[in-house]
């Protein structure tokens, strides 16, 4: 007798493929970020944070990963997206142990509403506060930010530039598990510092998942952040730098411009 053979699943690679997955490939590490938070945070502070909140957290990616780090960590993860926030249950924590799910809360809300409870950390990754076009809404965001801290709290953000980052450009980068990520700049006005972005995922197979992801973004400058934060009420605003020949981020105020660069903005409370 032969086997009974599978019948084959239909559609394209990209038609069955899921966004959130290829974005945790692509994208995300959580490990590296939090060991960085964690070495600013001791070198500011003497201790290690324990308490965490993920401003715009998606998935709750990073939110899950901080705690699964140490029984002692807790963190909160808020999105406006229920729909993003529901996957996260479901792929994300559903699959941690009780210990872990019962010490990650997803809030659905903006941002700006949730400034409890305080914490010790901060955190608005991958470039997520750009949707904040106005200086005083981004001074706004920040200030609700500075709330949310302890009193010997840290606030992190990343932020990106460079000369191709205001030109038209597509960058194709292979991934590991077969598919390769394309990062998009559409379009970039100068006069507004508004640039748009998308993320697409093309296939061995030859589909793509075009627009996977879309950002309408305000493309803030080093010092407008570092002032916003001051404004906000921060004491006072660190630049860490991501030196492409070495391995960790140092602490800067001068670099040369390049093609492209990768900062991490940290503001002390």
């Amino acid at each position: 007798m032969t086997k009974k053979q599978r019948p084959s699943k239909s559609g394209t690679l990209a038609s069955r493929a899921d966004r959130h997955v290829l974005y945790q490939i692509a994208v995300q590490d959580p490990e590296p970020e939090i060991n960085f938070v964690q070495r600013v945070f001791k070198r500011a502070r003497g201790r290690a944070a324990v308490s965490f909140k993920e401003d715009f957290c998606a998935t709750a990616h990073l939110a899950t990963a901080w705690v699964k780090g140490h029984r002692a960590r807790t963190a909160v993860g808020v999105d406006l997206d229920e729909e993003v926030l529901a996957w996260g249950r479901e792929h994300v924590l559903a699959v941690e142990s009780p210990n872990v799910r019962e010490r990650v809360s997803l809030v659905q809300a903006n941002v700006l509403d949730v400034v409890s409870p305080k914490v010790d950390v901060v955190g608005a990754f991958n470039f997520s506060y750009l949707v904040f076009k106005k200086r005083t809404e981004l001074v706004a965001y920040f200030k609700k930010a500075h709330a949310s801290l302890n009193r010997d709290g840290l606030f992190y953000c990343d932020l990106f530039g460079g000369t191709d980052a205001i030109v038209p450009i597509v960058e194709p980068r292979r991934c590991r598990t077969g598919f390769t990520y394309v990062w998009e700049h559409e379009s970039y006005n100068p006069i507004t510092n508004e640039i748009l972005c998308h993320i697409h995922f093309q296939f061995r197979d030859g589909s793509e998942l075009r627009k996977a992801f879309t950002y309408d973004w305000r493309l803030w400058t080093i010092p407008e952040v570092r002032e916003c934060l001051l404004e906000a009420g921060f004491k006072d605003t660190q630049v860490w730098w991501d030196p492409v020949d070495e391995e960790d981020y140092r602490v800067t105020e001068k670099e040369a411009n390049q093609l492209g660069w990768l900062v991490y903005i940290v503001g002390v409370k």
